[in-house]
């Protein structure tokens, strides 16, 4: 399994004010979801810093990313994103088992 974590750091009222990227990012979570190997795809606003966005992915496998990749859903999301470019983004990529139970 493939899993993606980390955030995206957006300008200081970015979210607050961008109706059309926060339309964009529910249309790309729904679209991302739906994908073959999508096994979770989700953003969140950081509850103490509302322009940081988590974002938190499983992939069944390599080929399943690499296909969202390409989809395009994803290129669209990408010139939205361009319109609305991050200050900053850390995000970080893991092979790993399916985990356990808490």
């Amino acid at each position: 399994m493939i899993q993606i974590n980390g955030t995206v750091k957006l300008a200081p009222g970015t979210v607050a004010n961008a109706g059309p990227l926060m339309d964009a990012i529910r249309t790309q979570v729904e679209a991302s979801r739906a994908e073959d190997g999508c096994l979770d795809y989700t953003f969140a606003q950081d509850l103490t810093d509302p322009d940081t966005l988590i974002l938190f992915e499983r992939w069944r496998d390599a080929e399943s990313l690499a296909a969202h990749g390409q989809s395009p859903h994803m290129a669209e999301f990408q010139k939205v994103m361009a319109a609305h470019p991050p200050l900053g983004r850390e995000l970080r990529i893991y092979e790993t088992d399916d985990g356990k139970p808490l």
